[in-house]
């Protein structure tokens, strides 16, 4: 008897409908699965047998033909294994009066449970535009399914629960939304003492969706304040947070039972990562932690100390907002708009601009210590502000220093006014503008003309540099609640772009 269920299974971070498709055939005992099957799958045929059996059913020795159709391209992961063994117990004769249009997935346990499975976002997204509004999960992925409005869910616990739903014996999900979009659980910059230059840089950076280097000697706070960033950004909106939430699905770091993610995404990799590890790739391309920063920050401590060709390979998501990663199994393109904010030491010893401590460091090493920095990647970070050494004063301060609360509503209002400048745009910050809109929306008066001309021959600054200083003083006359930028914001913008002179690179 012939039998046929439908699922799903992840391509990048898109997701296609599989007809899974069984048949028994003459001959003896046999169990093959076609279709372009990956490793997982080839495996899934002896977890699938265990489970029908340890489930109360049973599973005949006879001679099964698994199609997993179109073969024309690869399928991978473990989410087959349920519509698999639903279509042989369909096919056995054990199951009647089911219905076979409803997609379903899920991993299988020996014993018989259904365990959660990465991607269940993209797939409901997948089903709502094909026009199938029902779907068999696994009982952890019902709030991740059911965040994707119109889709009606029946989570499962089992093999048993699976067969009920494709009998309609069972209710269906009731939509349920969970996301929290509050700044709870990051640092508060009241926490921080003194550094009022620097985190004026970082409400800037949040505010126009900047990249910003933060540089200065050790101990000097760096770390905590960039640990503050995603406490003063605002919250997602529902476009954004529905592709964030694919991406954290697909990639295996969304939480059991999390809804959509509403709140941006802090990726702090370590400075050993690979290329692959923080781009993405494989042999099969996967995610990397700029595409988990999508929508988010990803903060790289230690930023020189990381592999020079990890570095490098920052180049295109900064410029471009998404990753290409090309592989013989294929080429996939993933979203990489993040909000880079990186620290480092000036120098091997980090005491280059301390002005009590002095450095050790020979002028040779001190030109090349950030040679791995190339020009072109300082190019494309916005704002670069030196963090200092706390006075002991401040240390002991109990100064009344802003919450991150009161900066993040101040971020708020500049991104309003930013929404309202690019309404029918692709852009939607500052840091986002094309040349075409900096000159549309970034015009200056002869004062302002004549100090960039200025400070372009003086800093040795590029074109790409310009423009960058540019949309800078527009994030700053937003905050500043000015319709034109003015001369106090170029020489505020112009302070954050000085650090390539003090290096030959």
């Amino acid at each position: 008897m012939l039998s046929q269920a439908l699922s799903l299974v992840i391509h990048g971070i898109d997701a296609h409908l599989i007809d899974v498709e069984v048949d028994i055939v003459k001959g003896l005992p046999n169990f093959t699965i076609v279709g372009l099957p990956d490793s997982i799958i080839r495996e899934s045929k002896d977890r699938i047998r265990s489970a029908i059996e340890n489930s109360g059913f049973e599973f005949p020795p006879k001679n099964f033909i698994v199609n997993l159709a179109p073969a024309g391209y690869r399928k991978e992961g473990a989410n087959l294994d349920l519509p698999i063994a639903v279509s042989i117990l369909i096919a056995t004769g054990q199951v009647e009066s089911a219905r076979v249009d409803i997609p379903m997935v899920g991993e299988l346990s020996l014993d018989g449970r259904v365990r959660p499975i990465k991607g269940v976002t993209s797939m409901a997204i997948a089903l709502y535009r094909a026009g199938i509004h029902e779907f068999i999960v696994p009982y952890e992925n019902r709030n991740e399914a059911t965040a994707i409005e119109g889709i009606k869910v029946y989570p499962v616990k089992d093999i048993a629960q699976a067969v009920e739903a494709c009998c309609g014996k069972i209710q269906a999900y009731t939509h349920h939304e969970s996301g929290d979009s509050s700044s709870n659980g990051y640092l508060d910059m009241a926490s921080v003492m003194g550094q009022e230059s620097a985190k004026r840089a970082l409400e800037i950076a949040a505010a126009g969706r900047h990249n910003i280097l933060l540089y200065g000697p050790p101990g000097s706070g760096k770390t905590m304040l960039a640990k503050c960033v995603p406490g003063i950004l605002p919250p997602l909106t529902k476009e954004q947070a529905i592709t964030t939430t694919m991406i954290h699905s697909v990639g295996g770091t969304l939480g059991h039972g999390q809804g959509l993610i509403y709140t941006p995404p802090f990726r702090a990799p370590h400075h050993t990562s690979s290329d692959a590890a923080l781009v993405g790739g494989g042999k099969i391309p996967t995610v990397g932690e700029v595409s988990l920063a999508h929508n988010g920050v990803l903060f790289l401590d230690e930023f020189v100390e990381f592999r020079n060709d990890v570095i490098q390979a920052l180049r295109q998501p900064l410029e471009d907002c998404h990753i290409t990663i090309s592989r013989a199994m294929g080429t996939m393109t993933f979203p990489a708009d993040f909000m880079l904010v990186a620290s480092s030491n000036p120098c091997q010893c980090g005491y280059l601009f301390d002005p009590e401590i002095p450095c050790k460091c020979s002028p040779g090493k001190i030109r090349s210590y950030f040679s791995k920095i190339a020009g072109p990647i300082l190019d494309r970070i916005d704002i670069e502000v030196l963090v200092g050494r706390v006075p002991y004063k401040d240390l002991l301060g109990k100064g009344n220093a802003e919450s991150s609360e009161v900066v993040r509503q101040r971020v708020i209002k500049a991104r309003d006014i930013q929404a309202r400048r690019f309404k029918g745009r692709t852009t939607t910050s500052n840091g986002r503008m094309t040349s075409d809109e900096v000159k549309e929306f970034c015009a200056i008066n002869a004062e302002c003309e004549s100090i960039l001309e200025l400070a372009i021959k003086r800093m040795n600054l590029s074109a790409r540099s310009f423009f960058r200083i540019l949309k800078v003083s527009r994030t700053i006359a937003d905050l500043d609640n000015s319709e034109t930028i003015e001369k106090r914001h170029i020489l505020e913008a112009l302070s954050y772009k000085n650090l390539q002179r003090y290096y030959d690179i």
